[in-house]
């Protein structure tokens, strides 16, 4: 008897872009040397080979490549992505100061503040020169606007923290900073760069914005009522850190003045370490269930916009991916 499970859709991604991926890391490992300062590849390394699914570059790399485009650019420009996500991983970290990432320790952890924020922007330098490599101002306007609103949504969400007049409108627009942004233009470049119809590569972008929605929304749904073992990190890590996701956002504006009274306490002046009522409260009020379905409309439209592409193989994998991403949450 066979217990193997299926491939799951990342994995098939990446096999039926085998090759190109193999190119993608291998260039990766080449721009993350640094010959005077030996800890920029060790912090790097630890991140880049930690588990991740390279799942924005695999976008990068699939949207090219089923939108016709036949060169080697795509290969810089995935790279570039990864970059820049990593990069920003290892600025997130410092600034929620966090001790766990993908089920291991974060580099601010293992080694220190400074080297986890000056590697960052080490990456993020690197991924300026791919970009400029590609002679593309278009892919350059596209992947710098994305860091710059990546960086603003994380500005506004470190303002936002603890603060109980968060709305559903400001909480989206995080989300679309700090996450949706890189996926959006992940897919779009890809694009651009094969130099598809506007309509196809509008197209590709609302498949990436309306993804990475769906990714957070599932994540913010995990950390409240799902497998915290799961996600590589600790269960509650947002209501400890005050962070006003959809599940609090709702819960709040639905909650009596004995359940406002807690969430002050607790996200406002930080004195609650009471996850557990937390959880109860969300669960009581059917927000984590509402979470969950939101992230499934916005992995509808992310799937409805592909459909207004050509039909290719590629295309229906990343649909499958579109599936995946919410099927953490089913």
């Amino acid at each position: 008897m066979n217990d193997a499970q299926p491939p799951k859709p990342h994995e098939r991604l990446a096999a039926a872009l085998s090759s190109e991926m193999a190119a993608v890391d291998a260039l990766i490992r080449e721009r993350m040397a640094s010959e005077h300062a030996p800890r920029i590849p060790e912090v790097t390394a630890h991140l880049v080979g930690g588990g991740g699914k390279r799942v924005r570059p695999l976008i990068t790399v699939a949207t090219a490549r089923m939108m016709g485009h036949e060169g080697e650019d795509h290969i810089k420009l995935a790279a570039t992505v990864e970059f820049i996500h990593t990069a920003t991983l290892l600025h997130d970290d410092v600034v929620d100061e966090s001790t766990q990432r993908r089920g291991r320790p974060t580099a601010n952890l293992l080694w220190d503040n400074p080297s986890s924020v000056l590697v960052g922007d080490y990456l993020f330098a690197r991924s300026f020169q791919l970009m400029v490599e590609t002679g593309s101002l278009r892919v350059l306007d596209i992947l710098s606007g994305a860091a710059a609103t990546i960086a603003e949504g994380e500005v506004l969400q470190l303002s936002a923290a603890r603060n109980l007049a968060t709305t559903e409108e400001t909480y989206l627009r995080v989300v679309r900073g700090k996450t949706a942004a890189l996926f959006e233009a992940a897919a779009e470049v890809g694009g651009v760069l094969a130099g598809a119809p506007e309509d196809q590569v509008r197209a590709l972008a609302e498949f990436g914005d309306a993804l990475g929605i769906s990714f957070q929304m599932v994540d913010d749904w995990l950390d409240y009522g799902g497998a915290g073992d799961g996600i590589g990190k600790n269960l509650g890590d947002d209501f400890r850190e005050g962070k006003l996701t959809l599940p609090v956002i709702r819960a709040l504006e639905r909650g009596d003045e004995e359940e406002r009274s807690f969430w002050r306490e607790a996200i406002e002046k930080g004195r609650s370490d009471d996850f557990g009522r937390a959880r109860a409260i969300v669960e009581r009020h059917g927000t984590l269930e509402e979470t969950r379905s939101e992230a499934l409309a916005w992995r509808d439209r992310a799937k409805a916009a592909l459909d207004r592409l050509p039909p290719h193989d590629l295309r229906d994998l990343l649909a499958d991916l579109a599936d995946y991403v919410v099927a953490r949450a089913e």
